[in-house]
């Protein structure tokens, strides 16, 4: 049992440093010798566990990467009433955190989609699954908003999932060494404005 979890440990720790070096490096540009010299690890002691750099890839976005998009973007609107409240602290949440990673380069989930896409048919359906995964999360909030009289049931959900996704995505990009805080500021701003054209208007006495 002890072997097992030294093991496992092991594993995590590899699995967490080399997310660490592709984020900031990206796929192409981290060897495995790259992930070795951070972790004081033989080729050996890799291959026992990985079968091989893509392989280990794979296992990070199963064990890792789709654990950090759900708990960032996912988890914090599930199960509740009213969409729109949520999702805007969601994104104002994740947003802030991004404002204060000195190391920030961007969404990482999209960091990844941009390189593999075209590339690597295996790894772009394990990304795109999370893709799905949070547009799919967003909808059901949304339809379930229209539902609980919260958002103006003539909102199409697919089309406003689509158009959060795309929008937080691209101001993750634009933050990345360019004034995060105020494109933050200025994007959740936005945000709220364009709520309150989809959200149902109370009615006046």
């Amino acid at each position: 049992m002890d072997k097992n979890l030294k093991r496992m440990a092991t594993m995590q720790r590899m699995q967490v440093t080399g997310l660490e070096l592709f984020y900031r490096k990206g796929y192409e540009n981290t060897s495995v010798d790259d992930i070795l010299k951070e972790l004081s690890l033989s080729k050996g002691a890799f291959y026992y566990h990985f079968d091989s750099k893509e392989d280990f890839f794979i296992q990070i976005i199963e064990n890792l990467l789709v654990r950090r998009v759900y708990s960032m973007l996912i988890e914090p609107i599930e199960g509740h009433d009213n969409a729109l409240h949520l999702i805007t602290n969601c994104f104002e949440n994740a947003l802030e955190t991004a404002v204060h990673n000195e190391m920030d380069c961007g969404f990482v989930l999209n960091n990844f989609l941009n390189e593999f896409n075209g590339k690597n048919e295996r790894i772009m359906k394990h990304l795109n699954d999370i893709l799905k995964i949070w547009e799919v999360n967003l909808v059901s909030a949304i339809q379930k908003g229209k539902f609980n009289g919260h958002i103006d049931r003539h909102v199409d959900a697919e089309g406003v999932a689509l158009f959060l996704m795309s929008s937080y995505i691209g101001v993750r990009t634009l933050m990345v060494e360019n004034s995060p805080s105020a494109r933050k500021y200025r994007f959740m701003a936005q945000l709220k404005q364009y709520f309150k054209t989809i959200e149902v208007k109370q009615a006046t006495l």
